[in-house]
């Protein structure tokens, strides 16, 4: 630590930082209007793709701009506006529609091109902290993210600016989802990678065991019948059908030890006895991740699969969402 510089300060700094780019978000709310509806619908009529372009550290905040369209369903990649100067601009096709940010919007690398991207494109739209500047007077929609000063006590590091020009990004990303209709399942077809994609992809249908791997038996039977059943399937517990095959009840590990808590002979009952009735259930297509809420919603370990008729189909506990990595 530098010294002569208490911990305290380093806390008061951060939370001035805050504070600032608090305000900074909170005052982006009067600037949007018109120009930002505008924006949405042309972004949501483009036949080709949004290409986002900044440089420094407004080609940063442009990339995860661009990714965050990508993923939400807005066609979108990121384009270096230098490189683009150098034969990249061939990646640019007249149905698509351009997104250059630059907060003081005078970056003369986006200036250089700006000529030969009006006449590619059919759309520009600018997002710039100054609306009286160049390229946001030369775009046909102009999106401002002024702030009142910079997080940095200099005001010259760009972090108040950045932040505001993020969460228009993301205002932008999240009202064309929305305008879309676009559901988890196209999100989940969009990051099929990872915990994220097997989350939103995984069905219980896809971990649930099934066949003969499913513990039951019918109405009627032991509960030490049933008891063997539950080990033999080392799935912790025990669905209970009637002669019609279709689920009435469950019996699970925790059921027992509460029976002997209660020193009941357990050679001398039935299973319809002690089972549950009506236990929660799931079907095949429920989503893998709704299944570990609704255990963790009615503190349960473990759930019977059933059809339209609720006949069980599979079986599933907690720790095949544990295998899963669901969890």
């Amino acid at each position: 630590m530098p010294q002569g510089r208490a911990e305290d300060q380093y806390t008061k700094s951060a939370k001035r930082t805050l504070k600032i780019e608090k305000q900074a978000i909170t005052e982006l709310d009067a600037l949007i209007g018109p120009s930002f509806s505008q924006a949405c619908s042309t972004m949501l009529q483009c036949s080709g793709r949004t290409i986002v372009m900044g440089i420094g550290k407004s080609g940063h905040i442009g990339t995860k701009i661009a990714a965050t369209l990508a993923s939400t369903g807005t066609p979108a990649f990121f384009v270096h506006p230098g490189e683009a100067s150098h034969g990249d601009l061939g990646m640019i096709t007249q149905d698509d529609l351009v997104l250059m940010i630059s907060y003081s919007g005078t970056t003369t690398e986006l200036l250089n091109i700006l000529p030969i991207i009006k006449r590619r494109v059919r759309k520009l739209i600018s997002i710039t902290g100054d609306p009286a500047s160049i390229l946001a007077k030369s775009a046909d929609i102009h999106l401002c993210v002024q702030v009142q000063q910079e997080a940095c006590p200099l005001n010259l590091a760009p972090t108040s600016s950045t932040t505001a020009t993020l969460v228009m990004g993301d205002a932008l990303a999240v009202a064309l989802l929305e305008a879309r209709g676009f559901t988890r399942e196209d999100f989940a077809n969009s990051h099929p990678g990872g915990a994220l994609g097997k989350s939103l992809l995984l069905r219980a249908a896809d971990i649930m065991h099934s066949g003969d791997r499913m513990p039951l038996v019918v109405s009627g039977t032991s509960l030490a019948k049933a008891l063997y059943e539950a080990s033999a399937k080392h799935l912790g517990f025990v669905g209970i059908t009637d002669q019609h095959k279709v689920l009435i009840g469950i019996f699970t590990d925790g059921d027992l030890r509460r029976l002997m808590d209660r020193q009941a002979d357990i050679y001398q009952l039935t299973i319809d006895q002690v089972m549950t009735r009506n236990p929660f259930c799931i079907h095949a297509d429920n989503l893998a991740v709704d299944v570990l809420n609704t255990m963790e919603r009615h503190a349960i370990n473990a759930m019977m699969v059933v059809d339209a008729n609720k006949n069980p189909v599979g079986a599933l506990n907690m720790l095949d969402l544990i295998r899963a990595k669901i969890i």
